[in-house]
C-alpha cells in the first residue's frame, strides 16, 4: 500500500479527531446566540412585517386579517388576479422607463461635476461645492409650484418627462458621494496618464471611472431605488393621465379600490417590492463598498 493511499485513509480519522464533541459544539452555538441576541431580536422585529405581508398575500380573502396566521390553503392565484384587476405591466413599464432614464441621467450629469470638484484646481471650486451641498437642504416641495408652472407651459404635464429630465442636470447627493470617492484615488494614477499625453476627459473615462466602479454602482442603485419608489413627483405630473402612472401611483390606486381585499393589496405590494429587493441583493457588495469607501478622505 503506497504512502498516498495511507494518507487518504488516515485523513477522515484525523478530521474526526479534530471535530469537537457535541457538548462543545452546543456550547459554542449558545454562546453565538447570546453574543448576537440583540441583533437577532432586532432582525426578527424588522422581518416580522415582511413575513406578515408575504403570508397575507397568499391567503384567501376570508383568511386575510383573521386570527389565522398561516395560509390554508395557499392562494397562489392571487398573483394572476392582481394582474387582471390592474394594468400592472403598464405601470411596471412606465416605472422602468422612469428609473432607467433617471439613473442614466444622474450618472452622466453627476460624474463630470464630481470630477471637476475633486480632481481639478480652479478658482471658486470650494464655493461651488458648498452651493451644491446647500441644494440638498432645499425641500422638493419648495420648488414644486414654479417647476409645475414651467412644465405646464412646455405642455409636458401628464407625461413622464418632467420627472426624467431634471435628473440629467445633476444630483447634489450623487455629486457629493462621487466627489468623496474620487478624492480617495491616488493622484499618481492621473499624473501617469498625463505624462502619457491624456487629457482630463480621457483620464476621467479610462482611469477614474475604472477605479470608481463601487461608488458609481452605489450612486446608480440609490438613483434607481429613489425613482422606483418615488410617489410625489409622478403623482404631481402624471395624475391626470393614467397611461403614464408608475407603480407607486398604481399601488396607491389599487389599495384605494380594493382596500377590503387585503390579500390582493398585499400581493400587489409584494410584486412592487420584489424587483428592488432582488436588485439590492444582486448589487449588495458593490453598494456596500461604494458607501463605505466614500468617506475615507475628505
Amino acid at each position: 500500500m503506497g504512502a498516498a493511499t495511507l494518507e487518504a485513509l488516515e485523513a477522515p480519522a484525523r478530521a474526526e479527531r479534530r471535530r469537537p464533541p457535541p457538548a462543545v459544539r452546543r456550547r459554542r452555538r449558545l454562546e453565538w446566540v447570546a453574543h448576537h441576541s440583540i441583533l437577532i431580536v432586532l432582525a426578527i422585529m424588522f422581518l416580522s412585517p415582511f413575513a406578515f405581508m408575504l403570508l397575507t398575500a397568499v391567503m384567501t380573502n376570508d383568511q386575510a386579517l383573521s386570527s389565522r396566521l398561516w395560509p390554508d390553503p395557499f392562494q397562489w392565484s392571487n398573483v394572476s388576479e392582481v394582474f387582471q384587476k390592474a394594468p400592472l405591466w403598464r405601470y411596471t413599464a412606465n416605472t422602468m422607463i422612469y428609473a432607467t432614464l433617471a439613473t442614466i441621467g444622474v450618472l452622466v450629469s453627476s460624474i463630470p461635476v464630481a470630477y471637476a470638484l475633486s480632481r481639478l484646481q480652479w478658482k471658486g471650486r470650494d464655493a461651488v461645492f458648498l452651493l451644491v451641498l446647500a441644494t440638498m437642504m432645499l425641500p422638493a416641495q419648495v420648488t414644486a409650484v414654479p417647476l409645475y408652472v414651467m412644465w405646464s407651459k412646455l405642455d409636458l404635464v401628464g407625461t413622464l418627462w418632467p420627472v426624467i429630465i431634471p435628473n440629467w442636470f445633476g444630483d447634489a447627493f450623487s455629486i457629493f458621494l462621487l466627489r468623496q470617492f474620487f478624492m480617495t484615488i491616488p493622484e499618481e494614477y492621473a499624473d501617469a496618464a498625463r505624462v502619457d499625453g491624456c487629457g482630463e476627459l480621457r483620464i476621467l473615462l479610462t482611469v477614474i471611472l475604472r477605479l470608481a466602479k463601487p461608488a458609481i454602482a452605489a450612486v446608480a442603485l440609490f438613483a434607481f431605488l429613489y425613482a422606483w419608489n418615488d410617489f410625489f413627483n409622478p403623482l404631481l405630473y402624471t395624475a391626470e393621465n393614467a397611461d403614464h402612472w408608475t407603480l407607486s401611483i398604481g399601488l396607491s390606486h389599487f389599495r384605494t379600490t380594493y382596500q377590503v381585499q387585503w390579500n390582493l393589496t398585499m400581493m400587489a405590494t409584494v410584486l412592487f417590492m420584489a424587483p428592488v429587493i432582488l436588485l439590492f441583493f444582486a448589487a449588495q457588495k458593490a453598494f456596500v463598498e461604494g458607501v463605505t469607501l466614500t468617506g475615507v478622505k475628505g
